[in-house]
């Protein structure tokens, strides 16, 4: 309390100028406060006075000074903001690989909360949420108003609490999920080996150790299956985040023998930063096929980019989120953190990421298919473009028909709960590595 008293009167001390300057209307004053920050500063310590004069509701100084900062950073960017000593605690944990919540990346879109990526696993993802989905409320309460840190507030909670989220998704009515909230620890890498030849790593956020974990999984994989029998590997971006910088850049130099990954540029150019690779390529050059999707922003954007534009590995999926922009933390000891847009990420070509996002090289939506559908049997009419054609009448069959309908039923099932967009990787993996070995014979 005594900090917020000595806050208080700090500003009052400030701002306790004449009010009429501003109410002359005069042009000469407009411009002078226009250009001048410190009569600036008054406008805002009339504004500080008024409110925690005549505010209907008894509030803290210390809450208006917050919520007076957040706003200004907010209204700069989706990304810029204030984080209080809790918000700034939660996210020196959340890089570290283990937080409390629901498991997903958020941003603002229009004053609603856009879902950037559920995480793998978490109650988001087991939810059914999707990247592009946007929440329209929280238990009852519209988010519109709000500014992300404080709908992400209302949205975090005790594990094994319950919290129920409106959702609109394109092409489908709103919706209502009801999410259990728990302790979400990420486990930043997974892989395995796929047709018996080929790796893949899947990286669900760049947190601490990353770039270790997928290296420690190439390796993994190339003693298993044997280094002269690996075809390639496939790199899973779908729905990752983002996360550490510096992670991104060690990922991406694990494929890449020389060249840039990297670059940001501020408003300042002499603050320009390149990251370049080092020599050494872990697979020693073999095929790599990445896939990205809307889900996939930030650190993921990096990675994709980088490679795409050295030619190093073939791009599929879906366009990515297009979050090119860097934030930085400045920590305000006893108060928080401010977490500040002060860059943006560029790839080796100089492509811009932000609001652009990284163009996949084959474009491969995701599959679905519906429960009606499987009886025909996986096909091209399968894809999205095909969905919402009303099913036909069903014909009479005999006994054996329906036996046979329903093997293949079966059948399809099994192929549900395979990835479309991965299958087509792992083809176009083995299209490449066919060609090499062809070229190589030449």
């Amino acid at each position: 309390m005594k900090k917020n008293y000595l806050l208080s009167t700090i500003f009052i001390t400030l701002f306790t100028f004449s009010f009429p300057v501003f109410a002359t209307g005069t042009s000469t004053t407009i411009k002078t406060a226009k250009d001048d920050p410190y009569l600036l500063l008054e406008l805002f310590g009339s504004a500080f006075e008024m409110t925690r004069k005549d505010y209907v509701d008894e509030i803290t100084d210390r809450k208006l000074i917050e919520s007076a900062i957040n706003g200004m950073l907010s209204a700069l960017d989706p990304h810029s903001s204030f984080m209080d000593s809790d918000s700034f605690r939660d996210m020196q944990i959340q890089t570290k690989g283990e937080f409390g919540g629901l498991g997903m990346e958020v941003s603002m879109e229009n004053g609603l909360v856009r879902i950037v990526a559920p995480l793998e696993g978490t109650p988001a993802d087991k939810a059914g949420l999707q990247p592009g989905d946007l929440i329209t409320h929280i238990d009852d309460e519209t988010v519109m108003g709000l500014n992300l840190n404080a709908a992400v507030e209302k949205m975090r909670g005790k594990p094994k609490t319950t919290i129920r989220l409106m959702i609109r998704r394109p092409n489908k009515e709103p919706f209502e999920v009801t999410l259990e909230r728990d302790i979400i620890k990420i486990e930043s890498v997974r892989s395995e080996i796929k047709n018996e030849d080929i790796g893949y790593v899947r990286i669900i956020t760049f947190s601490e150790n990353t770039a270790k974990n997928v290296k420690k999984a190439i390796e993994d994989i190339t003693s298993k299956v044997g280094t002269d029998k690996v075809r390639g590997f496939v790199l899973d971006l779908r729905n990752d985040p983002g996360g550490l910088l510096d992670e991104a850049q060690g990922v991406t130099d694990l494929f890449l023998e020389q060249g840039e990954i990297v670059s940001t540029r501020s408003k300042k150019p002499e603050e320009t930063v390149r990251l370049s690779a080092t020599a050494g390529d872990i697979t020693n050059g073999l095929p790599i096929v990445v896939l990205i999707n809307e889900g996939s922003a930030s650190a993921s954007e990096i990675v994709a980019g980088a490679l795409q534009d050295h030619k190093r590995a073939v791009i599929v999926g879906t366009p990515s989120f297009g979050k090119g922009s860097v934030q930085s933390v400045r920590p305000i000891p006893g108060y928080g953190a401010l977490k500040i847009t002060t860059a943006r990420y560029y790839t080796p070509s100089g492509r811009s990421i932000q609001a652009e996002g990284i163009q996949p090289d084959i474009l491969i939506p995701r599959a679905e298919i519906k429960e009606e559908e499987i009886i025909k049997g996986y096909s091209e009419s399968n894809l999205p473009g095909a969905l919402g054609k009303k099913e036909g009448e069903k014909k009479k069959t005999t006994e054996k028909t329906v036996q046979a309908a329903a093997d293949k039923k079966t059948e399809a099932k099994e192929d549900t709960k395979k990835d479309y967009q991965l299958n087509r990787a792992l083809d176009i993996l083995k299209s490449i590595s066919v060609y090499r070995q062809k070229e190589q014979k030449i």
